[in-house]
């Protein structure tokens, strides 16, 4: 089925932050944050394949996830953006994982903030996210957003929150 909607902002800047796309340098400071996950750590390689597949989705779908950096420091913090993941193109999820050394200062609310108000640019209706049931620091951004706790599903690794917003297009 083929994109009808526009494609959102690939470049945003709010307050204190700076989302843009991925460029293949990126793919230093993505290792890292996989590594904070406590999996092992993509290789290089790896995680330079991974951002070339953000960009060509991109592409393709309209959505993406973007990077996230602190204007004053100019450091990247991690990512934040729209993706299929477990829902659809048309009401996609938001995702977002910082750097730990960075949780605690709204960051995620802002970053997130602004991706929601690119979703509405996109004319879409509704955003989803899912959240593993232990991860509270998500759940707090999420209800900061105005998300509601929709259902639960459960996989290996245990219970999958789906949390759900209804956007507002402005007129």
């Amino acid at each position: 089925m083929p994109n009808t909607f526009p494609s959102m902002n690939f470049e945003i800047e709010t307050e204190r932050l700076c989302l843009n796309m991925w460029v293949e340098s990126d793919a230093s400071w993505y290792r890292e944050l996989v590594g904070e996950r406590g999996v092992a750590k993509p290789s290089y390689e790896e995680a330079r394949k991974k951002i070339l597949s953000f960009r060509v989705k991109a592409l393709e779908n309209g959505i993406s996830l973007l990077t996230v950096r602190r204007k004053e420091e100019g450091d990247f913090i991690g990512y934040c953006g729209l993706i299929i993941g477990r829902s659809t193109l048309e009401e996609p999820e938001i995702a977002y994982e910082l750097f730990r050394r960075v949780h605690g200062n709204g960051y995620a609310t802002e970053a997130a903030s602004a991706i929601m108000e690119a979703a509405v640019a996109t004319e879409r209706r509704r955003l989803w996210s899912t959240v593993r049931s232990w991860n509270h620091a998500s759940f707090r951004v999420l209800e900061k957003l105005g998300f509601s706790r929709d259902h639960s599903a459960w996989d290996d690794k245990g219970e999958i929150v789906w949390n759900i917003r209804d956007l507002k297009r402005k007129d």
